[in-house]
């Protein structure tokens, strides 16, 4: 079974019949390097390939990477940013940032898909690129940026640690 499809049980109990829909939930980790190639195309890890399916949503994500989702998730997330205020402008201003940007892509038979210019310059991607997963999505980085950044993160992970254990989610 791939991530992200519902499947169903039936019971029958006497007279009732009772249906039990489930669904496993993706989870994409890991760090991948690889290269975007002349025709601006990524190819995605082999590991990324079967959770993610054959569509793909790609945004501006945040700290100048590129967020990529299933079709599902992207749906759950226009779900709950489509309930936020239209009269309050923060949410109005990063909804046009997430939507205005956004692209649906294709995921060609050899695992590869085409990042739009308009993307890889705000992403400032150049040939060599790095994709994390971060459980239900995809970043894609610029490798000297991931590697500021992951090298910032490294030095206050401890801290980092401490205060998700205080806010109760560690």
């Amino acid at each position: 079974m791939r991530s992200g499809i519902e499947w169903f049980i039936i019971y029958s109990s006497g007279t009732e019949w009772e249906i039990t829909f489930y669904t496993k939930n993706i989870m994409l980790i890991g760090e991948y390097k690889h290269t975007l190639d002349d025709k601006n195309r990524l190819s995605l890890p082999a590991k990324f390939r079967g959770e993610m399916g054959k569509k793909i949503v790609i945004t501006p994500g945040l700290d100048r990477c590129l967020f990529v989702f299933t079709m599902k998730e992207w749906q759950k997330i226009s779900a709950r940013l489509s309930e936020s205020s239209l009269l309050q402008s923060d949410n109005r201003s990063f909804n046009r940032f997430m939507f205005g940007q956004a692209t649906e892509a294709d995921v060609d038979t050899n695992g590869r898909v085409l990042i739009p210019d308009f993307l890889q310059n705000w992403a400032t991607l150049k040939k060599n690129v790095v994709l994390i997963g971060v459980q239900s999505r995809v970043e894609i980085w610029s490798e000297k940026l991931w590697e500021e950044y992951k090298s910032g993160v490294e030095k206050k992970a401890d801290q980092l640690a401490e205060k998700l254990g205080q806010a109760g989610v560690l």
